[in-house]
């Protein structure tokens, strides 16, 4: 099968439009056409359903645009390979982690990065979804539980654990709980239950709830959780690592506590040699200990 012709027709199903398609490949609408046109000539069946909107795809062009997928991130991760092995560090490093850790803990960092690295463009993509590394979704994931597939290289960083902060002026006006008991006294917030969080944290906040607590506030990330603490709205359950950002936060209830959740760096095997990854991976292990640095100033002061 001609693999121009594949290329193409990648583009079109993934533009949805011989137009966008052919100012991506730099050809003209005519010439995208005639060659989606032979391609599904030679397969003897039509891969487009065309309309006024644009094109959408047969059941016989979605399978073949989950091939040509899974072609083109393979050719992607050679390339970067490749380019990797020569090059300095710049170009674009895609990199996941959880809208909380991303937002605030490796975000506020990134300058640090950026001063040594100039030429380097981060592409941060917060979700709680596990994103395929191996299938190059992304370049490198900070992840809060070891990666469970086998053909990557993963680094442990540190460990995190959810407790109970507040604002003084929320303390000041509403009290300091010193029991779980009276935590039915407060506003609570804290993740959603039903959304995507760390075991962990579902297993405090589970745990709080047993406590009769009068008002709640659910929100889907921690930062949204921590803005709703600073903001004065009540205790919230955060990750640890805020203490170092924000000091004038309070905890609360300081024998309460999450178990511990590992918080892991991972990278495909095949970008073990590449400049960016390892640039990034020793970025994020300076900052680390200067993180633990600073706690330990703040502990000790």
């Amino acid at each position: 099968m001609d693999w121009d012709k594949l290329r193409i027709f990648h583009a079109v199903a993934d533009a949805g439009s011989l137009t966008h398609a052919g100012d991506a490949l730099h050809l003209s609408q005519s010439a995208v056409s005639r060659q989606v046109r032979a391609l599904e000539e030679s397969l003897n069946t039509t891969l487009f359903h065309r309309h006024a909107r644009g094109l959408i795809l047969t059941e016989q062009g979605e399978l073949l645009f989950d091939a040509t997928k899974s072609m083109v991130k393979r050719i992607d991760a050679a390339t970067a390979r490749i380019r990797d092995s020569e090059e300095e560090v710049f170009g674009t490093l895609r990199v996941t982690t959880t809208t909380g850790f991303g937002s605030l803990w490796l975000a506020p960092r990134l300058s640090h990065l950026y001063e040594s690295y100039p030429d380097i463009n981060i592409d941060l993509m917060l979700e709680e979804r596990v994103l395929d590394l191996p299938m190059r979704e992304a370049d490198v994931a900070i992840r809060m539980k070891e990666p469970s597939q086998a053909d990557l290289i993963r680094k442990r960083l540190m460990s995190v654990r959810m407790r109970l902060y507040a604002s003084p002026e929320y303390l000041a006006e509403n009290g300091t709980p010193d029991t779980l008991e009276d935590m039915a006294n407060h506003r609570l917030i804290c993740q959603n239950p039903n959304s995507a969080q760390v075991s962990a944290g579902l297993q405090l906040v589970q745990e709080l709830f047993t406590y009769n607590i009068r008002s709640t506030l659910a929100v889907n990330n921690y930062f949204g959780v921590l803005q709703a603490v600073i903001s004065n709205l009540g205790i919230g359950v955060l990750p640890d690592y805020i203490i170092e950002d924000f000091p004038t936060v309070v905890r609360v209830l300081p024998d309460i506590e999450s178990n511990e959740v590992p918080v892991f760096l991972a990278y495909p095997e095949e970008l073990r040699h590449s400049k960016r990854i390892a640039a990034f991976r020793d970025f994020v292990t300076q900052e680390i200990m200067a993180h633990r640095r600073s706690l330990k100033a703040m502990s000790d002061a």
